[in-house]
């Protein structure tokens, strides 16, 4: 995967240059606007993945280009994450931005590393989002005997049902949808539960643990790779192993 790409649209040089160079040192790629009119010429010729828009612009506002991609002409592009950049801070400016289609709020002055803590935020949040949509096209997971139903939040092993948490079948969901991948602890936590959910790696254990137990003899399927985390054992390769 190559850099996350920002579009910075900001008429004043010397903001625009200081959050450039913030970003570029982040590892980001930067392209930069200075009015709202350039900001949409470059969403329709560069591939971006986060907005920084200033509220106050020359010819359309902040506000206008916001709505504009977020529900106008250029909502082909809706799904690129917003973050207001503005000097207005009172409550009702915030509501604005916030009800035409922003993602984040952030005020003048505001420290670079709070403003690259926000775009990792909302890119993360894009991402599930992204996720979420990808599993409601394709709600069902099928490995071997086991057929996991997402959109019912159900589960049959052998056709009969079996009863699960809402984590255990977050766990399940993810380790089957990808059977034979190795997952870090860290990444179902934050797959399962989200990013801002606090919960340790020793909580997955007990998870995996009660998981297994009541999935019975195919609990096994489920691998502890040790020092890493846990996999789903490719049991549709098996069965074409065994057939051959």
């Amino acid at each position: 995967m190559g850099k996350v790409h920002i579009l910075i649209v900001e008429d004043e040089a010397d903001i625009q240059q200081l959050v450039s160079y913030n970003l570029i040192r982040a590892g980001f790629n930067v392209t930069c606007a200075d009015s709202g009119e350039e900001a949409l010429e470059c969403l329709r010729h560069e591939n971006i993945d986060c907005m920084l828009l200033d509220l106050m612009l020359p010819g359309l506002s902040g506000l206008e280009v916001c709505t504009e991609v977020k529900k106008g002409r250029a909502k082909e592009h809706s799904h690129i994450p917003i973050i207001m950049l503005t000097a207005k801070g009172e409550e009702e400016d915030v509501i604005v931005g916030l009800e035409c289609g922003a993602d984040d709020y952030l005020t003048k002055p505001f420290s670079p590393k709070v403003l690259i803590a926000r775009i990792k935020a909302v890119l993360r949040r894009t991402v599930a989002k992204t996720e979420k949509k990808n599993e409601e096209m394709e709600p069902t997971i099928v490995v071997g005997d086991l057929v996991i139903n997402k959109g019912k939040h159900e589960v049959l092993l052998s056709d009969q049902d079996v009863q699960l948490t809402a984590t255990e079948f977050g766990i399940l969901a993810l380790l089957a949808g990808k059977s034979g991948w190795v997952f870090t602890r860290q990444q179902i936590i934050d797959a399962v539960r989200g990013y801002d959910f606090l919960i340790t790696p020793r909580a997955i254990d007990v998870q995996i643990f009660g998981l297994r137990k009541k999935l019975g003899e195919y609990g096994k399927n489920i691998e502890t790779v040790r020092g890493i985390g846990y996999r789903f054992k490719n049991v549709n390769d098996q069965d074409e192993k065994a057939e051959l």
